[in-house]
């Protein structure tokens, strides 16, 4: 008797006990399967959590592909048969050679998009198209006015064989290989600081109406550098060049925007096709504000670099040491030029050592 009610006064927790017992046993046996059958995770993989085995559910595209699989991106830079853009485009070029097939490049082939309706002496050197400048007058100066007109007729006439597309400068330098950084429907570009559309909204909203959305979905961005997909970018060109005409036909945006107008006008145009873009800091970097080149891409020397002897910048002054794009207008800087003196930040250093290598090895260079 008293056995009996000991096992009745036990039976409780014993229950208890085999229950927690099954349940721990159940969420060991269901975690294992779920480890066995779910796609390796890795930090950004866009297939977490996605079940290779499931026998309704198709998987998607991108985890069919293996993991190890490359997106490559054909690289298009707008330019003109002038002097001062042709000596840019060669140094360009050379960078793109060196670092186009090394470890971690996605980069494919290379296009200049020569926008001044004839070919030029470097047709041969430079793998080119020739595409026709807008009809005269109609830039009213803005050269540059002419890069979307560009981009929409290089699109529509060549064949691209990548997927994805670099727009990309002739004052830009491959400081390393560049991997695809854009992501499926995310064209990825690099933000500029005085792009600043909510700052600007009362001109920006002559272009993009409210209903369209706030004006922060606006990215801080121009076309360049960009990577994106060939399909979106073929709707997206000619918005960019109609918005960028609108632009500089309107006095107050010409006036306010200035020589970034056409860059206003791609984001205005991405937006207006709901397009948005992961924003990469790495992506570029801009001598002399920017004095490392570690774990950046791409080096754009827009800005001009003054220097004294100490190595302290004299920016707006021009300097005893300097290295300025615009002082080659006419035709190409000389090869071997001076380094800079000691102090002078790691980022202006590699631009001229990068400089000098281009134009010892490029051929010709002083023909220009």
């Amino acid at each position: 008797m008293i056995g009996r009610k000991t096992m009745a006064r036990a039976s409780p927790l014993l229950l208890v006990l085999l229950a927690c017992g099954f349940c721990f046993a159940t969420y060991n046996l269901l975690t294992m399967i779920m480890h066995n059958r779910v796609v390796g995770r890795g930090a950004g993989d866009e297939s977490d959590g996605l079940l290779v085995s499931d026998p309704i559910i198709e998987m998607p595209d991108n985890v069919k592909k293996p993991r190890n699989a490359k997106l490559p991106f054909h690289i298009a830079l707008t330019a003109t048969d002038a002097p001062y853009s042709k000596w840019q485009c060669r140094i360009m070029y050379y960078w793109y050679k060196q670092q186009k097939d090394l470890p971690g490049s996605e980069m494919g082939g290379f296009t200049r998009i020569l926008h001044s309706g004839s070919p030029d002496n470097l047709m041969d050197e430079i793998p080119t198209m020739v595409v026709d400048p807008l009809p005269a007058g109609l830039d009213r100066g803005y050269i540059v006015l002419n890069r979307p007109w560009a981009f929409v007729q290089w699109l529509e006439k060549a064949t691209i064989e990548e997927e994805y597309i670099l727009m990309a400068e002739p004052d830009h330098i491959f400081v390393r290989p560049v991997p695809n950084l854009a992501h499926t429907g995310y064209p990825a570009a690099f933000p500029f600081f005085y792009i600043k559309p909510d700052q600007n909204e009362k001109i920006v909203r002559k272009f993009y109406p409210e209903e369209m959305g706030p004006v922060t979905n606006i990215d801080p961005i121009g076309n360049s550098p960009v990577i994106i997909k060939k399909d979106l970018l073929k709707k997206i060109a000619p918005t960019w060049m109609n918005v960028s005409l609108k632009m500089k036909e309107d006095p107050e945006t010409d006036k306010a925007f200035g020589w970034v107008l056409e860059m206003y006008a791609y984001a205005v145009a991405s937006a207006l096709h709901g397009v948005q873009h992961v924003l990469r800091k790495d992506f570029m970097l801009q001598p002399p504000w920017d004095l490392e080149t570690k774990d950046k891409f791409i080096i754009h020397y827009t800005y001009g670099c003054d220097y004294n002897m100490k190595g302290e910048l004299t920016y707006g002054k021009i300097g005893e040491w300097r290295f300025d794009k615009r002082s080659y207008l006419r035709g190409p800087p000389p090869r071997n030029l001076s380094l800079p003196p000691p102090g002078v930040p790691e980022s202006v250093v590699t631009l001229v050592k990068m400089v000098n290598e281009a134009t010892a090895n490029i051929p010709n260079w002083n023909t220009e």
